[in-house]
């Protein structure tokens, strides 16, 4: 008989948390979880205890034998912990806002995962997610790593390459949302149909197909972006603006929403300049949010997922995590878009780097589903940002600014030359307390 199932999450005061607990809740008849940490930083106390607060009503209004433990010391929770997840921000929203304000000073994309922002992200985020690495190696090694810390195939890939850490899956809720949204315009079950993902964590492409073998990507494609198409709305931080028809039918795939960033840029940047003058920046918009959800959280009656957490974006993450945990404990086989390493799936990229992709997910992980070579069009926008991933990990790990400079030249969402070198300047320096292997 397997034991109860002890978990640890970091960053435990996010307020993504009570999905996450409404997620282990609906599965315990087959997650047998006794212990669950939610482990947060001196800095992030007040929110950690007001949401563990409302974690464990839930837990006790589910009736579940459950204990919801609420710490500060993130050793001591990932004693023995079988599955880790990570879901925290170096810099709270303040560090989200710069990313997104500073870029558009020079005329760029301002956004938390792309473009200059997201590689600020990065070299922020992969230095502690390493830290915890290393204590897993110390105090539970043989946990899994379950990460959706953005940017999240970054992440993965700097624990894969240079945490030296093998049980560590990426997960991201663009795939699980567009799923979603395809299936029911396309008026079918998401059960009857085959959703085949390849590419790299907010830069996928896929193909639909229904059992039969049926490609039905063209058809998606036209209602979704031909002439008399009405698209929805997928990712509540991306402007939903049309792709070209003409374009997509000529890529036979489907891109991801952040495709935008790279197939309109001008457009892009338009946008984000007249919503920061306007509301503001998406970072803004989602700290009111945010502020408004632990008031929420703070009512000792609420006991459940409140619906407003959906505006908040991110739909699904915690949900898809939970599921991760369930079919690696139970062994079940569950298909899944993760980002896990490569291992030859995609035949453009080096085995050894983090894709994301449609994957098996059983006991020993996430096993990618064979995907071959991409067309032109895909595979050189692919490469160029596969290579702009590397050095970005290379540069978070070692701080070295020649390194972190090659990465933003080779970034499409970055200029070149001088305005390049005075972006990443004032970023380094606006950002300097979170960037200790820089200021050395």
């Amino acid at each position: 008989m397997k034991k109860g199932l002890k978990i640890v999450t970091i960053g435990g005061g996010s307020s993504y948390t009570p999905e996450l607990v409404e997620g282990f809740i609906k599965r315990h008849h087959e997650l047998p979880i006794k212990e669950l940490w939610l482990v947060d930083i001196e800095e992030g106390k007040e929110k950690l205890e007001i949401v563990g607060a409302m974690a464990q009503r839930m837990v006790k209004a589910a009736g579940i034998e459950c204990e919801v433990y609420l710490t500060l010391d993130r050793q001591k929770a990932l004693k023995d912990a079988d599955f880790v997840t990570t879901q925290l921000r170096v810099g709270h929203m303040e560090a989200r806002i710069k990313d997104e304000m500073i870029p558009m000073k020079y005329g760029l994309i301002g956004q938390e995962t792309n473009g200059a922002g997201g590689m600020l992200k990065a070299f922020r985020t992969i230095p502690v997610i390493l830290e915890i690495v290393e204590e897993m190696k110390l105090f539970c090694p043989k946990a899994w790593l379950i990460n959706f810390t953005n940017p999240a195939g970054m992440v993965t890939e700097a624990v894969l390459r240079y945490g030296m850490w093998e049980k560590v899956i990426g997960l991201c809720n663009v795939p699980i949302v567009a799923i979603k949204n395809e299936s029911a315009l396309l008026e079918k079950k998401e059960s009857d149909l085959f959703f085949k993902f390849a590419g790299i964590n907010h830069l996928h492409w896929h193909k639909i197909y229904q059992h039969d073998g049926q490609n039905i990507t063209r058809q998606a494609i036209n209602k979704l972006y031909g002439p008399d198409a009405k698209p929805e709305k997928i990712v509540a931080n991306i402007k939903n603006m049309r792709f070209l028809h003409e374009q997509l039918t000529q890529l036979e795939m489907l891109p991801c929403p952040y495709h935008r960033y790279y197939y309109m840029t001008d457009a892009m940047i338009q946008e984000e300049i007249e919503e920061a003058q306007g509301e503001g920046t998406r970072g803004q918009v989602v700290k009111r949010l945010e502020e408004s959800l632990f008031e929420l959280y703070k009512d000792p009656n609420l006991d459940h997922k409140p619906v407003e957490l959906e505006k908040r974006g991110g739909a699904y993450y915690s949900d898809a995590a939970c599921e991760i945990i369930n079919s690696i404990y139970n062994n079940k086989g569950t298909q899944m878009v993760v980002s896990t390493r490569n291992q030859g799936a995609i035949s453009d990229l080096p085995a050894e780097s983090a894709i994301e992709i449609t994957s098996v997910i059983t006991a020993h992980g996430a096993e990618p589903i064979h995907f071959g070579s991409f067309p032109p069009a895909q595979r050189g926008l692919l490469q160029l940002m596969k290579s702009m991933e590397e050095l970005t990990i290379e540069a978070a790990v070692t701080g070295d600014y020649g390194t972190a400079l090659q990465a933003f030249i080779s970034n499409p969402l970055v200029q070149s030359g001088d305005s390049a070198k005075a972006l990443l300047d004032e970023l380094l320096d606006a950002h300097r307390e979170y960037l200790p292997q820089f200021n050395r």
